[in-house]
């Protein structure tokens, strides 16, 4: 099930959809059309293997499979979307209505909403091989690539007349269809036809065994490339897949469920905004969430009190506390308390307050190394933002420049961040990303820069108490440096594609085995899992020898520290004098004297080593006084000078500096 979050609106402000520009929110509704191959280099299986890992499916049976599952994830996450299976280079010729107009063309699944009968029928297709061989039987002569262009036209238009996003993935090895120059021609009339009516092709080659996919004998005149003011730029196209070898433990289903999803959702923008670089100097950028957590989609309510279950249409009503009356929009009024009132605000005031800061945009206003920015200052979630040409021409140029200009220099820009209208403003860091690929050479992420919200002083909180009083050591440190190498991920990265969210798949699966009638699940497949097995073989012995040293140190320094019951002398200036009448009396400390000038108070000089190690462990240095900072650390010839908080840093590299 898809695991990845298509762009949407952030959600750290509660507000009235009235009050806000909602114009760039609306729902993308998207078809995508299957285009799928069937030659016999196409539907010629592998060699067979012993091995298990090995390849069993053909090219052609593998694009059904991964659009089957990508049917699946669609018929739940995206309900409005419209999805079609057209096969290519068949014997047969079926549109559905008779039409024989596309010769070698087989319609399998009209381009509609997949409901659970698409669902069913399909995967029957991928289960039974006798119907499949039927079906997938290749035609004498190739289907002209023009043909298959065109037969898709005919469907978006008919189909999906009025939807945003309108997609043809092909699928295919042969990397020259045209066998003269003028089935080139028409193909290429073809797909601007297409590009002309707002769809975009999206090239998913495989090559043969032992021979490479080449797009530059006819794909590239076909399939334009990506360009930023297209909604699926942060995504460029894929150049090759593999096929898989025996054993090597890839197969060409996942590269190609890798190379679809990476392309199964629809890009849309978060925002649009102006990227003032300089004064007078703006170009234009669109933001995008990449990851965010996904959560469960519920499309809509149901009555089910009737004898057939109807979709509810919603409305929204304010009543009245008194008299249950029902209250107009326009007597409302939004209020704030301060003090115990209540203070009303008309609308036009709640605009004027909220929009004090001006209009949304993103003003550059200095730089600084990257090195500079601590990992904890990220307060959250980072947007994504890449160059547009629609508002200001040049912007891909500039924004290329900058982006470049950073990573050399390895700098950061501190920006004025407002996202939209009514948000609130941040300071933000705009850090440079890099182009990155996979092992199969699919894009994983696009250059581009990344803005990070940074904290205000509001933010920072200061850190807990410290519980544990015991103090790691070498040994203790170079054990656990050994358990953290034996537990390191795959190539050290942790990628949040490969760990699905479990509950959010067990949701999807008890949905998807009501709808297709299959039988419920026992147990949900869940990756985040620790492999305790994996653990205990590489780190279980360690992890003994951890426990013991630990176990060594926490007694060696229990018995250093003083006992429990005997207090920790603070204060030098605390005499106890006893009563000269009577040797047995209680022993009472004298009465404390507030002192008039902070400046001759000794406590701090009082204080030893290990008293200040004993307060510093508690995480308490910072609540004692700045006088009694300033007497430890005269008594020990250390600098006095500076605030506060430098007398506490001061204080705590003196106590490591002695190892307390």
């Amino acid at each position: 099930m898809a695991h990845y979050l298509q762009y949407s609106r952030p959600d750290e402000e509660e507000e009235e959809e009235d009050e806000v520009d909602d114009s760039s929110y609306k729902t993308i509704k998207d078809a995508v059309l299957f285009a799928i191959d069937v030659s016999p280099t196409m539907i010629e299986r592998p060699p067979l293997s012993d091995d298990k890992k090995a390849d069993r499916d053909s090219a052609t049976s593998a694009a059904l499979k991964c659009a089957y599952q990508l049917m699946q994830q669609r018929i739940i996450s995206n309900p409005n979307d419209m999805m079609g299976i057209l096969l290519f280079g068949t014997e047969k010729t079926d549109l559905k209505d008779g039409d024989n107009t596309f010769q070698h063309c087989y319609l399998l699944s009209d381009l509609d909403v997949p409901s659970a009968q698409d669902v069913k029928q399909l995967r029957d297709l991928v289960e039974n091989e006798e119907e499949a061989a039927e079906l997938l039987k290749p035609a004498d002569e190739p289907a002209s690539i023009a043909t298959v262009l065109f037969c898709a036209n005919q469907i978006f238009t008919t189909k999906a007349p009025n939807f945003s996003s309108r997609r043809l993935f092909l699928v295919t090895d042969n990397d020259n269809p045209g066998t003269v120059k003028q089935d080139k021609d028409t193909a290429v009339t073809r797909a601007r036809d297409l590009y002309d009516l707002g769809c975009t092709i999206d090239l998913f080659p495989i090559s043969r065994a032992g021979d490479t996919f080449d797009r530059s004998k006819f794909y590239d005149d076909l399939v334009y490339p990506t360009s930023p003011s297209d909604p699926d730029a942060p995504i460029t196209n894929a150049s090759v897949t593999k096929i898989a070898k025996s054993g090597d433990g890839i197969t060409l289903l996942k590269q190609l469920l890798s190379s679809i999803n990476s392309k199964a959702a629809p890009r849309r923008a978060l925002f649009s905004l102006p990227l003032e670089v300089g004064p007078g100097l703006r170009i234009g950028v669109k933001g995008f969430i990449m990851i965010k957590r996904q959560e469960h989609v519920k499309s809509c309510y149901v009555w089910v009190g009737g004898e057939k279950a109807q979709i509810v249409s919603s409305t929204t009503s304010h009543m009245a506390d008194d008299t249950a009356r029902v209250v107009e929009k326009g007597e409302l009024r939004k209020a704030y308390k301060f003090g115990g009132d209540t203070i009303a605000f008309t609308p036009e005031e709640l605009i004027q307050i909220r929009q004090c800061f001006g209009d949304p945009v993103i003003r550059i206003v200095g730089f600084k190394p990257i090195s500079s920015l601590p990992i904890w200052h990220n307060t959250g979630k980072a947007t994504f933002i890449y160059p547009s040409e629609s508002d200001f021409v040049g912007s891909t140029r500039v924004f290329s420049a900058l982006q470049q200009k950073l990573i050399t220099s390895q700098k950061m820009g501190i920006a004025w961040f407002i996202a939209r209208r009514n948000a609130a403003p941040v300071i933000a860091a705009i850090i440079p990303g890099e182009e990155k690929y996979d092992d199969n050479g699919e894009q994983t992420m696009p250059p581009g820069l990344w803005i990070v919200p940074l904290p205000f002083a509001d933010d920072l909180r200061q850190c807990p108490e410290q519980v544990s009083t015991v103090k790691a050591t070498e040994e203790l440190t170079d054990i656990m440096r050994k358990v953290i190498e034996q537990l390191q991920l795959p190539k050290g990265v942790y990628e949040p594609s490969k760990y699905p969210n479990p509950d959010l798949q067990w949701f999807y699966r008890i949905l998807q085995a009501m709808a297709l009638e299959e039988e419920v699940p026992e147990k949900a497949d869940d990756k985040t899992v620790p492999r305790y097995k994996q653990i205990d073989k590489r780190a279980g012995a360690l992890l003994e020898e951890f426990g013991a040293e630990f176990d060594n140190v926490l007694e060696s320094q229990s018995s250093s520290k003083p006992k429990a019951g005997i207090p920790v002398r603070k204060r030098a200036a605390a005499a106890v004098v006893p009563d000269d009448d009577d040797d047995d009396a209680p022993v009472k400390p004298k009465k404390r004297v507030k002192k008039e000038k902070v400046d001759d108070d000794d406590s701090g000089a009082g204080l030893t080593d290990q008293d200040m190690a004993n307060i510093n462990d508690k995480g308490q240095v910072s609540k004692q006084s700045v006088a009694i900072l300033k007497q430890f650390l005269k008594a020990r010839k250390q600098s006095i000078t500076g605030k506060k908080m430098e007398l506490v840093e001061r204080v705590q590299d003196y106590l490591d500096s002695k190892g307390l």
